[in-house]
């Protein structure tokens, strides 16, 4: 676990009140402490991005779902209020998880509001930047700087989409043994270097024995939030949905990326000007929230999802609704469906006793 950002804070977690610039800070940490971790270093760096800018659209460095078209949003919705009533419309308070600017929150409210379902709404973030975003949208809601401030007198139904990703992953490098990846700092250069090494007994078996260069990634943050999530629904009745780029693990892999100006970049230059990512392991994710007592459901495409919950018949009733726009609805349609339809994916966790969530049965 990164020593630098609590398990249960999202990747935004700075506050952007220092004046020093980032690079400077973690430059002159390095020159007293030596090198710091991946985890260390991602931790900073997405604290900073996230908290000094709205990195969405045209205009930031990169563009989610939600962003891409309102259906998106709308079945995310429906899939909350048909799990809420066939679990017997029990009463529930709706959760996001890095909610962006807002537009997904707003658009599956909508959605629930016609199948009936009209929670308190609850955001877990602290970018002050994105808060002011997220106030136009959806006024109502409550703000939250971690996941133990929410409510425990009722169920939760909570949605991370794009979350996961950001918050920071441990590097293991195997050269003739396996050592912890670092990040190291020669004047204002960024690199990473191997460690010390590390027993086998921290690999998991089948991959104790891949070929030198092969990287291992492990991200802690991300299995104490399942936990802390999969303990809430356990205890308090709901369901978890997470939807985002990723695998089912364990495997091989350097996934570490950069994004600005929607375009790759260095993941070691300029920390804290881009955004930091990596895919997300569900196979680990899921067994987090088992060993909680949640039940797993998936992970599915993003494609087998949207397409179980009507996205072919939302998109033909926008198009017949604005003809002008029918061809812009399709390419939506298609982005979410084909470009991302195979790359993302979402994994569903609910409480004991609850129902087999849409597209997950």
């Amino acid at each position: 676990m990164s020593e630098e950002t609590p398990p249960l804070t999202p990747p935004a977690s700075g506050r952007g009140t220092e004046t020093t610039p980032l690079t400077d800070r973690l430059a002159s940490a390095m020159t007293l402490a030596g090198p710091m971790s991946v985890a260390q270093f991602m931790a900073a760096a997405n604290a900073h991005y996230y908290a000094s800018r709205d990195p969405l659209g045209t205009a930031g460095d990169f563009t989610t779902a939600p962003e891409i078209s309102q259906m998106f949003g709308e079945l995310i919705g429906l899939w909350c209020a048909d799990l809420w009533d066939r679990a017997g419309r029990p009463d529930v308070a709706w959760v996001e998880l890095g909610p962006g600017r807002g537009t997904l929150a707003a658009d599956a409210l909508r959605a629930m509001a016609r199948a009936g379902l009209t929670p308190p709404v609850h955001f877990v973030e602290t970018s002050p930047v994105l808060r002011v975003r997220q106030a136009e949208r959806v006024p109502n809601a409550t703000w939250h700087d971690a996941i133990d401030t929410l409510p425990t007198d009722r169920a939760l139904i909570v949605v991370a989409n794009e979350f996961f990703d950001a918050l920071p992953i441990r590097q293991l490098v195997k050269r003739e043994q396996w050592h912890e990846r670092l990040v190291a700092c020669q004047d204002t250069l960024f690199l990473p270097i191997a460690g010390a090494a590390l027993p086998d007994s921290v690999i998991p078996e089948p991959l104790r024995d891949a070929a030198p260069g092969s990287i291992l990634e492990a991200s802690p943050d991300s299995i104490a939030v399942m936990r802390a999530l999969a303990a809430r629904v356990v205890a308090q009745g709901g369901a978890v949905l997470a939807i985002d780029y990723g695998y089912e693990g364990p495997a091989v892999g350097d996934t570490l990326q950069a994004v600005r100006g929607h375009g790759f970049a260095n993941p070691f230059d300029t920390p804290g000007e881009q955004d930091l990512t990596a895919h997300v392991d569900f196979a680990t994710l899921a067994a987090a929230a088992q060993g909680c007592g949640g039940v797993a459901w998936g992970p599915v495409d993003q494609r087998d999802l949207l397409g179980a919950l009507g996205i072919d018949a939302r998109a033909s009733v926008l198009a017949a609704a604005s003809p002008d726009r029918a061809d812009r609805i399709l390419a939506d349609r298609n982005r979410l469906m084909q470009a991302m339809g195979t790359l993302f994916k979402a994994l569903a966790v609910t409480a004991p006793g609850w129902p087999a969530p849409a597209a997950f049965a």
